[in-house]
């Protein structure tokens, strides 16, 4: 890749191996890989291939077999689960496929836990969630519960709890894979309107349609990079995210 910002996030080598009945099935073999600021990265590829375990591996909910990672320059190497958490709070944003809400949380409650845990005053996480929620169409839903809400409110909830810290990177995994295709196009509209301001986003989708609102595609097939391409961004060469989200109706 040109030079450009540094990198938020780097791998080397990292290799993930589960065992098994059957012997050692290889997730993740041997993969390098360099985000830089502000850059969005989607990680396409088959059901299968080890994306959700490479992003788990990027975000510390799993330790890879051997092999590195930095954040902010920073080698991982020696972070224990603890250390991972603090990280978790305060530089980096995680999206789940299955939203991972406490369910006996209200939606501001949920919004606001990941603030107060990272020690963040409660006013001021209050405030920081009033902001996000409105600029999500959430005002109104604070005093709901996630049961009470469609999977599109509450990923938009999910979203907004990721980046309430204003995480210096924002993981998604499969963060459509459970929506309709109204609830597709208002969580990637959302994804675009954040990184059109600057927030560096890793994407794992297996829809390549989707991938294709990003600046750079990787293809991630049988544990590996197959591909690592950066898109044209020129407007008229490249689709907007609005076309391409027309693709899921």
């Amino acid at each position: 890749m040109s030079d450009g910002p540094a990198p938020v996030l780097r791998a080397e080598g990292l290799i993930r191996t589960y065992h098994g009945e059957s012997g050692p099935a290889h997730a993740v073999r041997g993969v390098d890989l360099c985000v830089r600021r502000g850059e969005f990265v989607a990680i396409t590829g088959p059901s299968g291939a080890g994306k959700s375990t490479l992003l788990h591996l990027l975000s510390g909910l799993q330790q890879p077999n051997s092999g590195s990672i930095w954040l902010d320059g920073e080698c991982t190497d020696t972070w224990r689960e603890a250390r991972w958490a603090v990280e978790r709070r305060r530089r980096i944003g995680i999206v789940f496929q299955f939203f991972n809400l406490v369910s006996n949380l209200s939606v501001a409650d949920n919004v606001e836990l990941p603030a107060l845990l990272a020690g963040v005053p409660p006013k001021r996480a209050r405030a920081e969630r009033e902001v996000l929620l409105a600029e999500l169409g959430m005002t109104g839903k604070e005093r709901g519960m996630p049961g009470e809400l469609s999977g599109g409110e509450q990923q938009r909830v999910a979203l907004a709890r990721a980046l309430v810290n204003h995480p210096r990177l924002l993981l998604a995994d499969e963060p459509a894979g459970s929506l309709d295709s109204k609830g597709t196009r208002e969580v990637m509209r959302l994804l675009a309107r954040f990184h059109q301001r600057g927030q560096t986003i890793v994407l794992v989708t297996h829809d390549a349609r989707l991938a294709s609102a990003a600046d750079r595609v990787i293809s991630f097939f049988d544990g590996r990079i197959a591909d690592d391409a950066e898109l044209d961004t020129t407007p008229s060469r490249r689709p907007g995210a609005s076309e391409v989200l027309r693709l899921k109706d």
